[in-house]
């Protein structure tokens, strides 16, 4: 069952995710040649203490599985998702995901992206690229009286025009006091289709995208998920509200809520 939000709930959940979203754009800056994965998750989970919350990873334990040790998951180059930090520095040239969670009175948020490492190819920058619009197009279907496969059909949709394969054993999913709740939603699917989506709404949107084959498989550790033919992947996630005039990004900071509201008020008034 699809768990609708009141606005009481709203508001918690706009809450942990502006602090997610600050962790997100603090280790953004962090990125550089010569930082490791590692690094940034002790920064991370500092900071998502600090504000009091809990880092949602650690600890977590699908069934079946050995509990997740740390507070983001950080996948390179050919990692999908659900990356260990290391202390392998990171180099010019390679592209890394970071995948973070963080739960604040009750409520989860939950936000992911890929940066380049230095100076990337081209060939790297438009899998980001493509990444982040697969995301934006899955979002902009989150509307009242829409349909899950609204979202997966436009993800793959513009996936598929930039010949990338699409992750199909990673999915979206609904979100709110737990990080995983009904539905799921693939990257890939038909228009029209699944269960209808209504106000109150609140999901996580997670396009991954490789530059080869669409074909996984699990390391030793049990949990970083690779491409099959290790090639590079990306990874872009927002939580989103829907609300009766349309998707609200959850997981982003107050400047760039001002900056959108601005965006938004220049272009009423132009």
């Amino acid at each position: 069952m699809i768990i609708a939000k009141s606005q009481k709930e709203l508001e918690k959940m706009r809450a942990v995710g502006e602090l997610i979203a600050t962790v997100r754009e603090t280790l953004r800056s962090m990125i550089a040649p010569g930082i490791t994965t590692l690094e940034m998750n002790a920064a991370a989970e500092k900071m998502m203490r600090d504000a009091g919350a809990i880092p949602t990873f650690i600890g977590y334990k699908p069934h079946g599985m050995v509990p997740f040790p740390f507070a983001i998951c950080a996948s390179v180059n050919e990692a999908i998702v659900h990356g260990f930090s290391n202390d392998t520095p990171l180099k010019e040239g390679d592209i890394v995901s970071l995948d973070m969670a963080c739960t604040l009175d009750g409520f989860v948020g939950d936000t992911a992206f890929t940066a380049p490492v230095g100076e990337v190819s081209e060939e790297l920058m438009r899998l980001i690229r493509t990444t982040e619009e697969c995301l934006a197009l899955g979002i902009e279907q989150c509307r009242p009286n829409n349909r899950i496969g609204d979202i997966s059909a436009a993800i793959q949709a513009h996936a598929e025009k930039g010949g990338y394969g699409i992750v199909r054993d990673y999915t979206g999913h609904g979100i709110g006091r737990r990080m995983h709740e009904a539905p799921q939603i693939p990257n890939y699917g038909r228009a029209g289709t699944k269960e209808k989506i209504r106000a109150g709404y609140c999901f996580a949107i997670e396009p991954m995208l490789n530059l080869g084959t669409h074909e996984t498989k699990t390391l030793e550790d049990k949990w970083t998920v690779v491409t099959l033919d290790g090639k590079p992947s990306a990874h872009a996630e927002h939580t989103v509200a829907v609300t009766p005039e349309g998707p609200e990004i959850l997981t982003l900071t107050k400047a760039q809520k001002d900056a959108l509201r601005n965006k938004k008020a220049e272009t009423v008034t132009g």
